[in-house]
């Protein structure tokens, strides 16, 4: 039976979905965590990750370590990101925050593009943290986007879970991409569709500039949707038909009935772009591994509450609880 923190109590002045998303993206917040460590992360032959990690003394083995993976262009500097950080390192954890490709200023670092199908981009994190480090107990959080990835790549392991991976958390996760694009469409959406197309394509002009061969801007049509942008750029630099397509082969709701790994899955029924009903139409009550836990607020990726201290950020200390009260150490 759930206790009294998992029912999440919204703040007084923040139960409309859209106020709840714009202040938690923007209120200012100050992170008590020692210094970060950046580290490049091999993902494939061309291509590096850069990770802000916190280790904890000595790097000890038996610490567990969460690694964290931003939404659609956010970066390793989110206010989640630190938010998340912050708690689990007080809490024993070591603390990986990942930069997606070309993310946090990496467009140097790979030649593509990315995308919310590159779930071996994560495998591959997890594997050099689990062979190379020797970590024994990883767990993955991921937001949004992020929360896609790691969502699919724990359903792409099936019930060949490796162990060392212990837990996998995700928060308002795009499970449904088509669905998510369509509601962007909405007039009351307008402002978010607005900063993710002009966010987008920043970078991609960015990246036309690194790798002129690679990406044209000449010729382009003019860009106002996120589908438009996945039609016209994302899916043909990845082989996909068109965006519905891309959409239809990189949601994880293609593989969430197949997680095994224990998993913590939180989303808002009044999320503005990722649909509820979503969630429902891919039965993720439904998978025993998955503790699915839908507050009626929460806006997208939001969940401040009207408590203060930890549980002010409620999705944050709920993962960071998850995966302590599954960790070995019991911390």
């Amino acid at each position: 039976m759930q206790t009294s923190l998992w029912e999440f109590q919204p703040h007084p002045f923040l139960k409309n979905g859209h106020v709840m998303t714009i202040v938690s993206a923007f209120v200012p917040r100050r992170f008590d965590i020692s210094p970060a460590e950046a580290r490049l992360f091999q993902v494939d032959p061309e291509s590096r990750l850069l990770a802000h990690c916190h280790w904890q003394p000595r790097k000890r083995k038996d610490a567990p370590v969460i690694v964290i993976v931003h939404g659609l262009e956010g970066s390793s500097d989110g206010n989640y990101m630190r938010g998340i950080a912050e708690k689990a390192y007080h809490r024993g954890f070591h603390v990986v925050r990942m930069n997606q490709r070309n993310c946090g200023g990496t467009e140097a670092l790979t030649p593509t593009l990315y995308n919310s199908g590159m779930s071996a981009d994560y495998r591959t994190v997890f594997e050099e943290l689990s062979n190379a480090d020797g970590c024994e107990q990883i767990f993955f959080a991921g937001y949004s986007m992020g929360g896609n990835l790691v969502t699919k790549m724990a359903g792409e392991f099936g019930a060949a879970v490796p162990k060392a991976l212990r837990g996998v958390c995700a928060v308002c996760p795009a499970l449904d991409l088509a669905a998510c694009a369509d509601a962007l469409e909405r007039r009351d959406n307008y402002l978010y569709q607005r900063r993710f197309v002009s966010s987008l394509m920043s970078r991609y002009s960015r990246k036309q500039k690194l790798f002129p061969e690679r990406y044209k801007l000449n010729g382009l049509p003019a860009v106002r949707t996120v589908r438009q942008f996945d039609d016209l750029i994302t899916a043909p630099q990845f082989g996909y038909r068109d965006a519905q397509d891309y959409y239809d082969n990189v949601g994880a709701k293609r593989v969430a009935a197949e997680i095994r790994v224990p998993m913590l899955m939180i989303t808002a029924q009044d999320d503005p772009f990722v649909p509820y009903a979503a969630f429902l139409a891919a039965k993720i009550n439904e998978n025993p591994a998955i503790q699915f836990v839908a507050p009626q607020h929460g806006g997208h990726c939001g969940f401040i509450s009207k408590y203060p201290g930890n549980e002010r950020f409620w999705a944050e200390q709920r993962i960071v609880e998850f995966c302590a009260a599954i960790s070995d150490n019991n911390l």
